[in-house]
């Protein structure tokens, strides 16, 4: 079950000295967050490296920049309890190598349990992430990528999976369209898990998209829970750092 944002009253305090440097993060579960959470309950451990850091904020449920700090989406979907995820050591490790971007922006929008087909234009999904980036760079920021690790719940029937290529380059392609942002990166994250028998489908999708400007970071080797499908905290604090080179690598190219 979807949370639904109080978005009628669409009022958003940026400070322009703010967030120049925004991030999307969207996608499911393993983007939302379930490192420590184990039986609806979180440990409240929080390695080094997703320790709060006043050049790291967060878009929050309100659209307001406040500073960013485990959980990240703990009040996007409060119907889940959240945990460590891979926003908070991507921004760290941004930081901790190239400290020119100055101050970074993380936008939360991963809703546990989304299928792809959630996330398609006109859904309330892909509705929200569309006006939270918005509300993001009112102040004047610029979007750099979109963090995406999403596809678990398209494994579970056949249909899905072999519908999933096509489904996630509509996806990119309408987001892009109605940012206005026609080279949009994208860092998305390969499946390390998924709920049935094709998940090898949905990652041969994510490894052949087949669309300009996206970056894939394998998640396959990474730690799971106990559960077979969600990363441990170490493993989500490594996959920051590999979204991070990722991103990192962009730069040196340009």
């Amino acid at each position: 079950m979807f949370m639904i944002l109080a978005l009628a009253n669409f009022t958003c305090r940026v400070d322009s000295q703010l967030a120049k440097n925004i991030f999307l993060l969207g996608g499911q579960s393993n983007m939302f967050g379930l490192g420590g959470v184990v039986k609806n309950s979180w440990d409240g451990v929080i390695p080094p490296e997703c320790k709060p850091n006043p050049a790291i904020l967060k878009l929050d449920a309100k659209l307001q920049w406040v500073e960013a700090k485990e959980p990240l989406h703990n009040d996007i979907d409060t119907n889940v309890t959240s945990g460590i995820g891979p926003g908070m050591p991507y921004a760290n490790a941004i930081l901790k190598n190239d400290s020119r971007l100055g101050v970074l922006g993380l936008v939360p929008c991963a809703v546990s349990g989304s299928k792809i087909t959630n996330w398609q234009n006109g859904t309330f999904l892909y509705n929200q992430l569309v006006r939270r980036a918005k509300a993001a760079v009112r102040g004047g920021g610029v979007i750099r990528a979109m963090l995406w690790y999403q596809g678990e719940s398209d494994t579970v029937r056949k249909t899905d999976a072999d519908a999933y290529r096509g489904r996630i380059q509509k996806f990119v392609t309408d987001l892009r369209n109605d940012l206005g942002i026609s080279k949009l990166l994208i860092i998305q994250v390969a499946l390390a898990s998924g709920g049935k028998h094709y998940t090898g489908i949905v990652r041969e999708a994510q490894l052949k998209l087949g669309l300009p400007n996206i970056i894939t970071v394998d998640a396959q080797w990474l730690p799971l829970q106990k559960d077979n499908l969600h990363l441990t905290t170490p493993s989500q604090v490594r996959l920051g750092g590999m979204l991070a080179a990722a991103f990192l690598r962009t730069l040196e190219i340009n």
